[in-house]
């Protein structure tokens, strides 16, 4: 399985660095060339909300009631209960029915929870040092406090869920992010049963992350653009202002190779998230980037009109924003945006900026012929102004050869006055 990296451009090292500012050298809608996340922004440090509220809400009350009572007799329950219970209010609540829930959403079986192979049977495979890499990043996505021989476990663990997930499907491209999904499904279930979780969610039909493994970033690059479209239709005053600043989707790109897992700081909002994601449509992530604009339109209005200060703005996600009710907004707007009905405007979008980028292109390849040209006149210039002198040189140095011929032969004009 090839890398989705090797042609990786690095955007802006001040992003790398912690900073907030997109590349200028980066046209927004080439995400196509951005397959390094880290580089558009940096990954958030995971919160472990370790103390239990005081007081519940009494409406999770009961759904954990209800969730107990369900587990208490798992085969009589079909997957429409599982997934009505992941979406609505609150989630699955906690890791400890997640563990036996989500792989009950996607039909995982127990049988496919087979013991994993040791690191050193798989470190022979050629995307073991990429994935270890991006595994020694995702240090800030584990539990704090974790004793040093605990997290070398956890990142070994999570080495060989990814490699053996490559191995098995060798047609899919590895993209660095993935490590951030891999590592929210290890920490709630476990390597047995998160790697046929991550199988499923890699390869097959209707697979959500089937799309970002394939040879090129084209496919999630038409994905994203579907989130424009569903803005405009909520808020068409917003979009007008995106449009306006020309910020384009990257700044959403981490959050939906990510499932967010990359972007929040949160670890209680991450798995909520995927709740909700493990048994909703594979786009449906694109609907809750746009549900997330949406609550920030007044952000956006009050900042200033500018690429990179909007890019920096939208790129931080807020711990406190409220989850819950976007996606609730996200499932009405996906109600009432169905991608098949949005598919010509994102054609026609993507017509746009590829004419856009054709333009920039045109005039960046105009810019470096002037430049060219200017730099060519001044050593035309040097070159004509250096034979002037060498000319003159010439001629002075005949002039004084014959005066010096004229002095031997008559002496007397010069020196008997």
């Amino acid at each position: 399985m090839e890398s989705n990296n090797k042609d990786s451009e690095v955007i802006d090292k001040s992003v790398m660095n912690g900073e907030c500012s997109p590349a200028e050298s980066i046209h927004p809608t080439n995400l196509n060339k951005t397959k390094n996340i880290d580089v558009i922004s940096t990954p958030s440090e995971l919160k472990f909300d370790n103390a239990e509220p005081e007081e519940e809400d009494p409406e999770i009350v009961e759904k954990r009631k209800e969730i107990e009572e369900c587990l208490s007799d798992v085969d009589s329950v079909d997957v429409e209960k599982w997934k009505n219970l992941a979406r609505s209010k609150g989630g699955l609540i906690c890791d400890e029915y997640r563990r036996r829930i989500w792989p009950l959403l996607v039909g995982v079986t127990k049988e496919e929870m087979t013991e994993a192979p040791s690191l050193d049977e798989l470190s022979t495979h050629p995307e073991y040092n990429q994935v270890v890499l991006d595994v020694n990043r995702s240090l800030k996505r584990f539990p704090p406090g974790i004793p040093y021989e605990q997290r070398v476990a956890l990142q070994d663990q999570l080495t060989v869920l990814i490699l053996r997930v490559i191995i098995k499907y060798p047609h899919l491209k590895y993209y660095q992010g993935y490590h951030d999904v891999a590592i929210t499904l290890l920490l709630v279930c476990g390597d047995r049963a998160s790697f046929p979780l991550l199988c499923r969610l890699s390869y097959g039909a209707g697979a959500p992350l089937a799309p970002f493994m394939q040879l090129t970033m084209q496919p999630t690059q038409h994905l994203l653009n579907y989130m424009l479209p569903v803005v405009g239709r909520a808020n068409t005053k917003l979009a007008n202002r995106l449009e306006e600043a020309g910020v384009g989707t990257m700044f959403a790109l981490p959050w939906y190779l990510t499932w967010f897992g990359h972007s929040l700081g949160r670890y209680a909002l991450v798995v909520r998230l995927y709740d909700y994601f493990l048994c909703a449509p594979p786009l449906f992530p694109v609907y809750v980037t746009a549900a997330v604009v949406l609550c920030r339109a007044d952000e956006v209005f009050e900042c200033e009109l500018d690429m990179a200060m909007l890019h920096c703005l939208l790129s931080k996600l807020p711990d406190d924003l409220p989850f819950e009710d976007i996606l609730v907004t996200a499932q009405e707007l996906y109600e009432n945006n169905d991608p098949l009905d949005l598919e010509d405007e994102v054609v026609a979008l993507e017509q746009k900026e590829e004419e856009q980028r054709r333009l920039d292109e045109e005039r960046s390849r105009r810019r470096r012929a002037a430049r060219g040209a200017a730099r060519g006149a001044a050593r035309g210039g040097g070159r004509t102004l250096a034979r002037l002198r060498g000319a003159r040189g010439v001629l002075l140095a005949a002039a004084a050869a014959l005066l010096g011929v004229y002095v031997y032969y008559r002496p007397d004009l010069f020196f008997n006055r």
